[in-house]
């Protein structure tokens, strides 16, 4: 059963969420790499890209206390139905960095994914993708309002205006008490004080798989390199 829903749209320090939920007791954090590196968990989203599908999402976070990124977050008004004593949170960032982070994936990612000779390591993780496809084909379509083709870059104008309405759309839809909105950077205090938590002793705040690291981690496995998928610390 889900504790903590994250909102946010990917590229908005879900992968720094994810380590920070999980160091203060609230994991398994379901995050979109889970999908990657597992074509079961990716073979439990694949129907949600059909609209009229009701899932059964105890069965889609089975293992998991909290979750972050697409495609959770794509679902965040379901899933806090679904679970209404979850807390929500909302992580966001300046829309243009946003953006150019979004782009990067792309780029790093799905693109490359496509066209590049695919090293056995891969396999796995071209399974999800492919799984997914349609899922994510669907959340890009309606949350961003996008109707390019899967891994081709997103319209500057048209995803900045999608970000700025999601945002405001969570905020005006969940009470204050249920919802926090966070940027990454201002670090342990407020996730701790929403969530009920003592801060970390002497730990800093994760800061995790900035575009760079996905970079760098994609050119690995490409070159056959068995790492696992691209969750990486960064300095």
């Amino acid at each position: 059963m889900l504790t903590v829903i994250g909102a946010g749209f990917p590229r908005t320090g879900t992968s720094s969420m994810k380590a920070a939920l999980e160091r203060l007791g609230f994991g398994p954090c379901h995050h979109m790499f889970d999908i990657g590196s597992d074509p079961d968990r990716a073979r439990r989203w694949a129907p949600l890209a059909d609209r009229d599908v009701v899932p059964d999402w105890d069965h889609v976070f089975e293992g998991f206390r909290s979750a972050v990124d697409w495609p959770a977050a794509f679902f965040w008004r379901e899933l806090a139905d679904a679970y209404p004593q979850a807390k929500v949170v909302l992580t966001v960032r300046d829309p243009h960095a946003w953006l150019a982070s979004m782009q990067a994936l792309i780029a790093n990612g799905p693109a490359r994914l496509q066209a590049d000779k695919l090293a056995p390591e891969m396999a796995p993780l071209v399974e999800s993708m492919n799984t997914t496809r349609p899922l994510l084909e669907r959340m890009i379509r309606e949350g961003l309002g996008s109707d390019r083709a899967f891994g081709e870059p997103l319209d500057e104008k048209d995803s900045l205006l999608a970000f700025e309405r999601h945002v405001a759309t969570v905020k005006e839809s969940l009470p204050a008490e249920r919802l926090l909105v966070f940027d990454v950077r201002e670090g342990w205090e407020p996730l701790c004080r929403f969530l009920g938590v003592d801060v970390p002793a002497g730990e800093p705040f994760p800061h995790l798989n900035d575009s760079k690291v996905m970079e760098e981690s994609i050119d690995r496995l490409l070159q056959g390199e068995n790492i696992g998928l691209p969750f990486h610390r960064v300095s």
